[in-house]
């Protein structure tokens, strides 16, 4: 995963500058297992979620209602087979009906498989969903790799170990510190894809 970002290095004589760069971190795109509607998303882009953290819940309303048919079949079919009025074959057919309902109403609800920030929150609530589409965009922040391109000029201001802010505009532009880790001997040329601070507010 690549994320745009906007580095600034605060210098305690000469101030604080700022240089564009990429970001490489895991990324995690969250869609449903099944179809229905979305009932709610609880987080907004640039918010901070928890694994196992509830995001997205789906309406799943035949999902519901065919669970609680299951249950009560099951229920029924259990103790027909204690009293010996119906064969095993028809209470294994009744307990997996009633496990495969179970399974699929917890599918209505997609919690967060890591600690990380909402990067894109790309459909609201009353929208219809299906599986492969994609609903939310995570990303594990803590411990990335950025890659910043400074002119040579401003080479003299930096040295390997000097603490770094982070501004990610995807993730709310909330300050984040880090720490230089090495300088490259040899220039290189700035990517294209890597805006200037001046660029990115034409």
């Amino acid at each position: 995963l690549l994320v745009l970002a906007f580095f600034g290095w605060r210098h305690f004589h000469n101030g604080e500058f700022r240089y564009a760069g990429t970001v490489e971190a895991t990324e995690v795109t969250l869609s449903p297992r099944i179809s229905s509607t979305l009932s709610s998303v609880a987080v907004r882009e640039g918010e901070e979620v928890e694994k196992g953290q509830v995001l997205i819940e789906l309406g799943c309303e035949d999902l519901r209602l065919d669970a609680g048919i299951a249950q009560r079949e099951f229920a029924r079919a259990e103790s027909l087979y204690k009293a010996g009025a119906t064969p095993l074959e028809a209470f294994d057919r009744a307990r997996n009906r009633r496990d495969d309902t179970a399974l699929k109403v917890s599918w209505c609800r997609i919690e967060s498989p890591i600690d990380g920030t909402v990067l894109a929150r790309l459909h609201e609530p009353g929208e219809w969903a299906a599986p492969g589409v994609k609903l939310l965009t995570l990303a594990d922040l803590g411990g990335v790799y950025a890659f910043v391109y400074v002119p040579q000029s401003e080479l003299y201001r930096l040295k390997p170990g000097a603490e770094v802010l982070a501004f990610l505009p995807e993730a709310g532009d909330a300050p984040r510190k880090g720490r230089i880790a090495s300088i490259r001997a040899q220039a290189e040329f700035t990517p294209k894809n890597v805006q200037t601070r001046e660029e990115r507010t034409r």
